[in-house]
């Protein structure tokens, strides 16, 4: 059985379903096809916080978007402005100047739009509160260029895409993987092959928008392409992401682009299953590092846990604990800091948490050597300098006389009880993908769209190179997704324009 429609999304994560919006508001019939079944709907968005790093002026800029948001709430939020040149230059900063100019352009600039556009298909949100604000003087101030998130986080975000879906008779199929891209003599993709619940099936469409992630569930591509001990890595979301659309792709001579031995990977519970919890999703996260300590199975210290905010480091950092022995670190709290960290990840039930009443103690649960747990945090004790410990800002609180050194929020880990989590590495996404142009059409090897193949989400490259700023991988599948769709939807019609006057 063959069926036909105009656009044929591969995927059913953020990106693909931000693409089906898109296509179905022009008028397109949309089929979205998903490799996982039911339950696993959503990819690697589902594992997400739900957060989406977007622009704004001031809290009334936001206001419409946000739920629950009261006057008497909004006096008591300190919300400073994150314009886009800010947001274009952490992505330069952080990438090291790598991120391709007019992909993070477009990224920049259509990301206050693009967000007020899923409000507008339904979609809800709120200010992240507990995890991207700090109460300081009576306010809480955010910080880190990070505030909005969709209510329920990943799980809502795909819950409300679905629900958008369905009220405008967007198609989903579940159990349905893409085994390969179809063409024609002329080079044009024209549909899929579908080994589904039915058996191999074709499907043909005016266009495909491959939205299906990396390759970060494939042990044998990270280490083929991230390196060593890659293949070890936990995966922090779906298992579904294994790289054969990307592939898929390539074989069909999409051009291969960005970071390919580059991933966000972050620090996740020891204790987490091989892949994504779909009960747990994003709780098993450990990402109040930098008001702690972070040491590795010999009890030393091996990062700056206060280079920067939370948000422009913890992509990077899961990589520096896989490097660790044995691929394990432990994140150490006191009585001070432990009422600061994000409650939901560090007391949710199942998460790996030791508590004791002296230093010699923790390191006993959790496995150390006492003595040199005991010389390690005596040598940071007395390295840290006087000042004002402020979480919302870079307070400058530092070390000195040690190395690493610990740049900001360093304050002396002296009051019991203390608090011990130990973390491995957990890996989000892949940076190498595809080559697309502004209106996420995939490019081939000499930098020609591919007739019919458009592209969103975790397989487009270019973006992200070593590192990425926290929230920026859900606003680039709902951007790229959106041009996708609607550059898709124009193909589409194009297709049609040309069949009535072809003589």
């Amino acid at each position: 059985m063959n069926e036909h429609y105009d656009v044929v999304i591969v995927g059913a994560g953020n990106a693909a379903f931000s693409a089906a919006h898109a296509a179905r508001e022009r008028g397109a019939r949309v089929l979205v096809l998903e490799k996982a079944p039911r339950q696993w709907v959503g990819g690697n968005s589902y594992f997400t916080a739900g957060a989406f790093r977007t622009t704004w002026e001031s809290l009334n800029e936001l206001r419409p978007l946000l739920e629950e948001m009261t006057d008497e709430l909004a006096a008591q939020t300190e919300l400073p402005a994150y314009t886009p040149e800010q947001f274009r230059s952490d992505m330069e900063r952080v990438t090291e100047g790598r991120c391709d100019p007019e992909l993070t352009a477009i990224l920049v600039n259509d990301a206050a739009p693009a967000i007020h556009w899923l409000h507008e298909k339904g979609l809800r949100f709120r200010l992240m509160y507990d995890r991207q604000s700090f109460l300081v003087g009576g306010k809480r101030r955010f910080w880190g260029g990070l505030a909005v998130g969709t209510v329920n986080g990943g799980r809502g975000l795909i819950e409300q895409h679905v629900a958008a879906a369905e009220r405008t008779g967007i198609d989903v199929r579940y159990d349905s993987p893409v085994i390969r891209l179809l063409g024609d003599n002329d080079g044009r993709i024209i549909g899929v092959g579908v080994h589904g619940l039915q058996g191999m099936q074709e499907i043909r469409g005016g266009c495909v928008i491959l939205a299906a992630g990396g390759f970060e569930a494939d042990p044998r591509m990270r280490a083929a392409y991230l390196g060593q001990n890659w293949d070890a890595a936990k995966v922090r979301g779906t298992p579904y992401n294994t790289g054969e659309v990307l592939q898929m792709a390539l074989d069909r001579g999409a051009q291969a682009y960005g970071h390919w031995s580059g991933c966000h990977a972050i620090q996740w519970d020891a204790a987490a299953p091989p892949t994504g919890s779909l009960e747990l999703t994003n709780l098993l996260s450990k990402q109040s590092y930098p008001i702690g300590l972070l040491v590795n199975i010999e009890a030393q210290r091996f990062l700056d846990e206060g280079a920067d905010f939370r948000n422009y480091t913890y992509a990077k950092y899961g990589a520096e604990v896989l490097k660790q022995p044995n691929a394990i670190a432990f994140q150490l709290f006191d009585a001070k800091t432990e009422p600061l960290l994000r409650q939901d990840e560090y007391t949710a039930p199942g998460v790996s948490r030791v508590e004791a009443a002296t230093v010699r103690e923790l390191a006993s649960k959790l496995g150390l050597d006492p003595d040199r747990l005991e010389q390690t945090i005596g040598a940071f004790n007395k390295a840290v300098q006087p000042g004002e410990f402020n979480p919302a800002i870079k307070d400058a609180k530092r070390t000195e006389g040690i190395r690493p050194p610990k740049s900001n929020w360093a304050q002396p880990l002296d009051t019991a009880p203390f608090y011990g989590f130990p973390v491995t590495c957990g890996i989000t996404f892949t940076f190498g993908g595809l080559r697309v142009d502004a209106d996420a059409r995939v490019l081939d090897r000499v930098n020609r769209p591919i007739p019919g193949l458009m592209a969103a989400g975790e397989l487009v490259g270019g973006l992200f190179y070593h590192n990425y700023p926290g929230g920026s991988g859900l606003m680039s599948g709902t951007v790229f997704g959106r041009r996708a769709g609607y550059s898709s939807a124009t193909y589409v019609a194009s297709l049609a324009t040309n069949r009535r006057h072809d003589p």
